[in-house]
């Protein structure tokens, strides 16, 4: 079979003009961005806000193995597949970061025949937003610093400036620096560092607005540094965002691509799915709620993460209503799940697929418990044996979930039709949409929720710091914000060598943040890093641009 890139490459594309207009929009209604890309205008969501909304389809999956589950790909073949059908179908997907698709996990396009063209763009600059959210961003610190080195008007301490600045790269030669070196003319020395650009709080501010002027008013309330007195200091207080704001009023633009067989695809925002909330914009959701009959997006990593801030979080802010969700699982990373190492996946286990199968039931008990229907799609590869097939969909048929299997890698639409049917009946069936805690309750209660009923926790340990910034965001007025949980996105727990589905196990709260602007509070269990390194070999090395002007080696 050929390769993402190639089968990219002979795509034929409709001028993204044609893509708009089978969505009822008008030349006035987008901004071109050459002939296959384009922004859509913020003014169209009022021209259609009598208009009822579709079917907002969630794609999750169970803890994210080696060996691979395929949620980007089925979420773009879903949609087709929707398509096929007849039905009005949009997907909305998270923009990827330069820092992935140079390094080790790729770009985040799908695969196969179930991909967004023109791939190349989107897995590279594609329309400049993240780019315009790291200025964004590195304009608040260095006018952080501007202020210290001018005087310190703030009264800002140095030793408790809690804002780094971002890069689109993975670099970990600049986690940890040293910056204002070279006497008095260049600043005020400091310890600082970078992350990517993908977890700075401004992209989650973008991502959570609902318009232009919420996004400036989050970006208001980020906090950058505290005072002497242990007073807050906001991008308020430096009297920036204006700027920053004009520095993303395209930005906040939802895009619009197609996919290889031309279903329309907004791509828009891109929050890391361990600080953040690992969504893409409630304005782009929003928007393909009004403009099609189904709207089919994904949230990060397993449902443990991406879902549950899906629902906790995007679904609070943004006022939105699920549908349906569907769970994606291979056999093969089933049996990692199962104990079996990546070397092995490919031999037929059915008692290392039973064992697994505990990950995957979690997960669908989870999904169950926010009140709304499941599907499970299990994503076919070649190495899958019939019994092990059975025995999923006999375990997950026991758990009252439907289960299809997934051909839209090697057959696009026309392999995901019986996941379509799925969907489509499990959205026809009245829910209960609820959320797992109430606002007004004390932060440790809600931290508590999502660890006892999500991950399935015995009891949440904290640090005396993480124990001591709860009583100072409650004392500051912020014990009301939701939870935005970051642990490792490999386990149910906060070790990420327990695979399957952890018992008696307790999350240990090591650090808890405030990320103001973007509204939640982030209970840190485990160690994450928000600025990724380079493997041995990054993708980087492969990748290349020939004479002619055609790309190679991107996937």
């Amino acid at each position: 079979m050929k390769s993402d890139i190639e089968i990219a490459q002979t795509t034929s594309m409709k001028p993204i003009k044609d893509v708009a207009g089978t969505l009822g929009l008008d030349a006035d209604d987008i901004e071109l961005y050459g002939p296959y890309k384009a922004k859509i205008s913020l003014e169209v969501r009022e021209k259609l806000k009598d208009k009822p909304d579709g079917r907002l389809i969630l794609v999750t999956a169970i803890n994210p193995t080696p060996a691979g589950e395929g949620k980007t790909t089925t979420t773009i073949g879903l949609g087709m597949a929707l398509n096929r059908m007849g039905k009005k179908a949009i997907i909305a997907l998270r923009e990827p970061s330069l820092g992935p698709s140079f390094g080790l996990k790729g770009g985040a396009t799908g695969g196969g025949y179930s991909q967004l063209v023109p791939m190349e763009d989107i897995n590279l600059h594609f329309t400049g937003d993240i780019h315009a959210v790291t200025t964004s961003h590195n304009l608040l610190a260095a006018m952080l610093d501007n202020s210290i080195h001018q005087g310190n008007p703030l009264n800002i301490d140095p030793r408790r400036i809690v804002l780094r600045r971002v890069m689109d790269l993975n670099e970990r030669a600049l986690r940890n620096i040293v910056i204002g070196l070279g006497g008095t003319a260049h600043g005020v020395p400091r310890e600082s560092g970078f992350d990517i650009t993908v977890a700075s709080e401004v992209m989650a501010c973008l991502c959570l607005a609902v318009d232009l002027n919420d996004m400036k008013k989050r970006l208001e309330r980020i906090i950058v540094a505290y005072t002497y007195e242990g007073q807050p200091v906001t991008a308020l207080d430096l009297k920036v965002t204006g700027s920053m704001t004009l520095l993303l009023k395209d930005a906040i633009k939802p895009n619009l691509v197609q996919t290889t067989e031309n279903t329309p695809a907004l791509v828009h925002g891109g929050p890391f799915a361990n600080i953040a909330h690992g969504c893409n914009s409630i304005v782009a959701t929003s928007l393909g709620l009004k403009l099609g009959d189904y709207l089919v997006t994904e949230a990060g990593f397993g449902a443990d993460l991406g879902a549950e801030k899906f629902f906790n979080l995007k679904c609070r802010y943004g006022g939105l209503q699920p549908d349906a969700a569907v769970v994606v699982a291979s056999i093969r990373a089933l049996k990692i799940h199962g104990g079996v190492e990546k070397s092995d996946v490919d031999e037929k286990n059915l008692e290392a697929v039973k064992r697994g199968m505990a990950n995957l039931e979690k997960h669908l008990d989870n999904i169950k418990g926010f009140g709304i229907p499941v599907v499970v799609a299990l994503n076919e590869f070649p190495t899958d044996s019939e019994d092990e097939i059975n025995l999923i969909v006999e375990r997950c048929n026991h758990e009252g979930a439907e289960v299809a299997v997934s051909r839209v890698w090697s057959s696009g639409s026309a392999g995901g039709t019986e996941l379509a049917q799925k969907v489509i009946m499990a959205a026809d069936k009245p829910g209960s949409f609820h959320y797992t805690y109430a606002l007004e309750q004390p932060l440790k209660t809600k931290i508590a929720s999502i660890c006892r009923q999500i991950y399935g926790a015995d009891e949440v340990k904290y640090s005396d710091k993480a124990d001591k910034s709860i009583s100072q965001y409650e004392a500051m007025g912020y014990g009301d914000l939701p939870i935005c949980m970051a642990k490792t996105q490999y386990s149910l727990s906060d070790d990420p060598s327990l695979k399957g589905r952890p018992s008696h196990f307790d999350i240990t709260v090591r650090e808890v943040g405030l990320s103001a602007g973007a509204g939640f509070i982030v209970p840190l269990a485990g160690s994450i890093l928000t600025m990724p390194g380079l493997s041995k070999h990054p993708s980087a090395e492969k990748i290349d641009i020939l004479p002619d002007g055609k790309i190679v080696g991107l996937f």
